[in-house]
Order: C-alpha cells, then sequence, then structure tokens
C-alpha cells in the first residue's frame, strides 16, 4: 500500500551543509596581511602621538625627535603592537572559520626540534658575528645601544627587555611566520616561496638597521621559516626569536659597558 502524505505536513527543507573551513590563498593573505600591518602601525603610532602630544606647548621638532627615540617610548610602542596584531588577525582568522591556533600552528614541539633549532641559531648568528669583526664592523647595531641607553635613563630597561623579548617576538611572528606563512604556503608560491617572501616581509619590518644587518635578520628569518615548516610549530619560532633577541639585547648591554 502507498504511504499517504498528509494535507497538513510541512515540507522540510534539505540542509544546508556547513561550509569547510579555509584558509586564505595568495592574494587573501596579501590583503589580510596589510590589514594587519596597518592596524600594528597604527597601535605604535598611537603611543609615539600620546608622548608628543603629553610634552604641550609649541610644537618642537628636536623635542618631539627625541621623545619619539627614547627606549620608554619605543618600549611601549612594540609593546602596543602585540594587541594590535592579535586582534586584526583574529578578525582574519574569524573568517576562515579555522580556530585561530591552529591557523597559525600555535602548538609545541619536541625538545629534541627545540634544541636542534636553538643550535641551528647559534651557530647562524656566530657566523654573522665573525662576518662584521671581519669586516670592522660594530658586532652589534649601534640604534640598539641608544635605545638600551635612552631605557636606562628613563629607568625602563626592565620594560624594553620585555618589548624586545617577549611583545616583538610574539607578534612578529604571528605575523609572519604564522599568517604570512600558512596563506601563502598552501598557494602556487609553495613552501619554498612562502618562507622567502614571508622573511623579506619580517626584514621588512626592521628598517632602523643597515644593509648589513638587513642581511642578517633576513638569513634568520629564513631559518625560522625553515624550522617553521618542518616543526609545524610557530610557538617554536616565537620562543627561538625571544632567546635571540635576548641574547642580542645582553650582547649590546655588555658592549656599551
Amino acid at each position: 500500500m502507498d504511504s499517504v502524505t498528509p494535507a497538513n505536513a510541512v515540507a522540510v527543507p534539505p540542509a544546508i551543509p556547513d561550509q569547510p573551513p579555509r584558509v586564505w590563498k595568495f592574494w587573501g593573505t596579501t590583503l589580510w596581511g596589510l590589514f594587519i600591518f596597518a592596524a600594528m602601525f597604527l597601535g605604535q603610532v598611537a603611543v609615539i602621538v600620546y608622548f608628543v602630544l603629553r610634552q604641550g606647548g609649541s610644537f618642537d621638532v628636536a623635542e618631539a625627535i627625541r621623545v619619539v627615540g627614547s627606549g620608554l617610548t619605543i618600549s611601549l610602542s612594540v609593546i602596543l603592537g602585540l594587541p594590535a596584531v592579535l586582534l586584526a588577525t583574529w578578525v582574519a582568522i574569524r573568517l576562515t572559520r579555522m580556530s585561530f591556533a591552529d591557523y597559525l600552528a600555535l602548538r609545541w614541539t619536541s625538545w629534541r626540534n627545540f634544541f636542534m633549532g636553538v643550535a641551528a641559531l647559534a651557530v647562524l648568528v656566530g657566523c654573522w658575528d665573525l662576518l662584521s669583526r671581519a669586516l670592522g664592523r660594530e658586532v652589534t647595531p649601534g640604534f640598539m645601544g641608544d635605545v638600551l641607553k635612552s631605557a636606562q635613563a628613563d629607568g625602563a630597561l626592565w620594560l624594553l627587555v620585555i618589548a624586545f623579548c617577549v611583545a616583538a617576538p610574539m607578534w612578529e611572528e604571528i605575523f609572519s611566520r604564522g599568517f604570512l606563512y600558512r596563506g601563502w604556503s598552501e598557494s602556487k608560491l609553495g613552501v619554498a616561496g612562502a618562507i622567502f617572501l614571508s622573511s623579506l616581509a619580517w626584514t621588512s619590518l626592521h628598517l632602523q638597521y643597515d644593509w648589513f644587518f638587513f642581511g642578517e635578520v633576513f638569513s634568520i628569518g629564513l631559518l625560522l621559516g625553515y624550522l617553521r615548516y618542518r616543526t609545524n610549530s610557530t610557538w617554536l619560532t616565537i620562543v627561538l626569536h625571544g632567546i635571540n633577541n635576548l641574547a642580542a639585547t645582553i650582547q649590546t648591554f655588555w658592549l656599551a659597558g
């Protein structure tokens, strides 16, 4: 016997399957990367504008330059870049329907990978130090020495250490080895292209250095990018980046006397 559909039955529309999570490819990653960079820039500039306006009175260019270059201003500016980058990156990843941690590979790796990363970083930086001495150059950038002295005079040396060794490594790695690498590596660029381009983007954040230290930063970026690929861990690159900055800070402080 055929079944009879009741007259008052309500037709149920077919369920629409949820769209699967996605990863931003080349252009999506590039455009969202510019958005994240803009957020970071505005976050840092807000601190600088605050300290400049805080001076009051007539605008003095020389005094404004001194305030902008002070250790306290730079420290707070770098630190404020972290929440700005985190918020902008969260917005970009939210639209992919993936978790923040999974998208950015915020997971730990083995201690073996950690110690291998430390050893590789030490060898690379050591080679650059030897080359710097052979060329008769300073081992550390003069910019870092000036900032350290200024922070010490302002009583903000501890804040500078937090900025350089904690905040900066976190937001720089989340931006470059986390967000940029993830999207670009899954585009036509592939892994090698993503490592190169994300390292170049990261290096461009260090325009305060000259060409020599620019090359050193870029080579470190290539190493961190390779480790990101091999271990699938951005936490590893964050920690290694922080260790490198801490070692550079201690070295600069020691050489500056």
